[in-house]
């Protein structure tokens, strides 16, 4: 049977008492799991993803040649050679920026777990890429757990007994890479021990007290502070939480980049976490230099023929195949299907398949798709994107699959945008993120949409 055949019977499955009680199960899991993105619930919807065995296959070899690929057009920003100025100018990196990506992580990959944003067709014929959230990837704990409560329900209950079908945790795989990068670092402090750090008041909050909760499982301290709550003590990185002092040797950093830089300013090179990194008395992972490919114009690197030198031929067809067109907004010409085109003439000509994005930014903050806003808007959106760090990208095929969902009681079944968002740890994928929409700024964090857990059908 296909994929659609099995979606078709998920959803004939969902009879009035079923998906009613469907319903109540899923909402009672979550609870009981804080299932939520600051109020909402995770999931709003009655049916997890379903992809197939080939389709997990085909998402797994393409990120892996992508991301493979995305390492190698970075690569030369660390030599201070004309090659890595134009790739650091690509990238639009700030003073501070490069003066963190100088310093050595003490491991080897420089983003040692990630998310790629994708779109997969149901029938497997596409796979586009849209991002790379190299930096402070989120989800892993909250698709674990959506995996558990979505399995609770009678309707997942009665699906798998005809279609077996497993999830993708992926929480312990994140465990093991944090463990291995402390390891190869040399194992500073001698003993591991966690701080999760971002700032207080996220939606996300939650997700780190997951990973709490799991990492002592496991046997491993973990504490959850603030950037402001570390602090250096005879050369050793401290977190100190009502006033009770931690040691802290791996720094799970969920705080982003420039967020840090924007707070701190000049000082943030000085930052207990900034010294005791610099110093090799902890890990920081990602790394500073995960900044190299988090950048949004790192798919102008991959896109643009200047910079592929370096990739091999399975490489290259796998960003021909996968990653869209993706310019730096600046004044000038540059290659478009072969030929020549001033940009900003080309931009204006063709909102109707382009967006812009700002270079380093998250959320879905700043973006304008050309095709859903006037000329006039298009217009000033590209005048503004020349004052500060902007892409242009080019249109990709989204898709999109029914999803069930009660509505004032009632089964109501349709269309949303669905993208697929998979976990790598280094260039290797382990589980995936899946986000639903009825617009195209697919992205919980600006406000809607859905998450559900993805399981593949097995053969």
């Amino acid at each position: 049977m296909s994929l659609s055949d099995a979606i078709d019977y998920y959803h004939s499955l969902l009879t009035p008492d079923l998906a009613a009680a469907s319903w109540a199960t899923l909402g009672e899991e979550m609870r009981a799991r804080r299932l939520f993105f600051g109020e909402r619930p995770l999931s709003t919807v009655l049916r997890p993803r379903l992809i197939s065995e080939a389709q997990y296959h085909m998402l797994q070899r393409g990120v892996e040649a992508v991301a493979l690929a995305a390492r190698a057009v970075v690569a030369p920003a660390l030599d201070p050679g004309p090659a890595g100025q134009a790739v650091r100018d690509t990238l639009m990196l700030t003073a501070q920026e490069q003066a963190l990506i100088a310093m050595h992580p003490g491991y080897h990959e420089p983003s040692a777990h990630s998310r790629m944003d994708t779109f997969l067709t149901v029938d497997g014929q596409s796979l586009q890429f849209v991002e790379y959230n190299a930096e402070s990837p989120a989800a892993i704990a909250y698709e674990d757990l959506l995996a558990e409560a979505f399995l609770a329900t009678p309707a997942m209950r009665e699906f798998t007994r005809r279609y077996p079908a497993r999830a993708l945790p992926a929480r312990q795989r994140l465990l093991d890479t944090l463990l291995a990068c402390w390891r190869e670092a040399g194992s500073p402090g001698g003993e591991p021990a966690v701080a999760i750090v971002d700032w207080r008041g996220l939606p996300t909050a939650t997700e780190f007290e997951m990973f709490a909760a799991f990492f002592a499982d496991q046997g491993l301290r973990a504490v959850i502070c603030t950037p402001d709550e570390l602090h250096l003590r005879e050369g050793r990185l401290v977190a100190e939480v009502d006033g009770i002092p931690s040691p802290v040797t791996i720094v799970f950093k969920r705080v982003l980049t420039s967020e840090l830089l924007t707070h701190y300013g000049q000082a943030a090179l000085d930052h207990p976490m900034v010294t005791a990194y610099a110093a090799g008395a902890c890990v920081m992972v990602n790394s500073f230099r995960a900044k190299l490919l988090h950048k949004k114009s790192l798919f102008t690197l991959l896109s643009d023929e200047q910079f592929q030198g370096g990739l091999t031929p399975g490489q290259r067809a796998a960003v021909a195949a996968h990653v869209p067109w993706t310019r730096v907004v600046r004044p000038g010409e540059t290659t478009y299907q072969g030929g020549r085109v001033d940009l900003l003439g080309f931009a204006r000509k063709n909102r109707d398949r382009l967006l812009l994005k700002p270079n380093d930014e998250y959320g879905g903050k700043g973006i304008t798709i050309g095709w859903e806003v006037s000329a006039d808007t298009w217009d000033a959106a590209l005048s503004a994107a020349l004052e500060s760090p902007f892409v242009l990208q080019e249109k990709v095929r989204i898709a999109y699959e029914p999803y069930p969902a009660l509505v004032d009681g009632k089964l109501v079944i349709g269309e949303r945008l669905v993208d697929s968002d998979p976990f790598l740890f280094g260039s290797s994928v382990d589980g995936s993120l899946c986000r639903l929409s009825t617009v195209t700024l697919l992205n919980v964090t600006a406000g809607g949409g859905s998450t559900v857990p993805v399981f593949v059908i097995e053969a």
